[in-house]
């Protein structure tokens, strides 16, 4: 059963057999706002949002990172699926696959971001989410309404942080301006 988090709330990713979440995928979805065409009907433009995940140690320095210009983590541990660039498609645009078991142990947090690299601002997208689903089961666990609009192009999302032997998910919604991840870097330390 999937938990619908709002800004600043966390989610444990420990199933009910106690066991923890090992594999997951952290999945982006959005459309582009319809707008009235010449001729009367409605279209929506292509937009290029891109996913990335920026990882962390527990003294919140940058250790790795995956986007659409590497879309493998050092160990391979993380894998973005591909860049979407026009957001058609029901479900998930863009994905980013986590195998939590074999993260490097100095690996405290991943944070999600969204960027708009070809800086078409958050007025012109709806029905963004961001979600993360259990990839053994297919089973989405939590899911995050992006449904901030306005001039920003960028958004951190969420993030997924080490809690004991387990982990959480914390869904942040904080929204900048930038064109890839390193622009969002300053805007996420404090969410460390």
């Amino acid at each position: 059963m999937s938990v619908s988090l709002s800004k600043g709330q966390s989610v444990s990713l420990v199933k009910r057999d106690g066991d923890g979440l090992t594999y997951v995928r952290m999945g982006l979805g959005w459309d582009a706002v319809k707008r009235k065409g010449f001729f009367g009907g409605f279209r929506g433009a292509d937009i290029d949002l891109d996913a990335s995940a920026i990882m962390y140690d527990a003294a919140g320095s940058h250790v790795d990172q995956v986007w659409f210009r590497q879309l493998k983590s050092k160990n391979g541990a993380v894998v973005h699926t591909g860049d979407n660039r026009t957001g058609a498609g029901d479900g998930d645009d863009e994905s980013i696959v986590v195998q939590l078991d074999r993260l490097p142990p100095e690996v405290t947090q991943i944070v999600f971001t969204i960027n708009s690299f070809t800086g078409q601002s958050f007025a012109q997208i709806q029905n963004a989410f961001c979600r993360l689903v259990d990839e053994k089961t297919r089973t989405e666990i939590a899911r995050y309404e992006l449904s901030q609009t306005g001039p920003h192009t960028a958004q951190i999302m969420a993030k997924v942080s080490r809690d004991g032997g387990g982990w959480v998910m914390t869904a942040i919604g904080t929204i900048g301006n930038g064109r890839t991840f390193q622009d969002l870097l300053p805007a996420i330390a404090p969410t460390l």
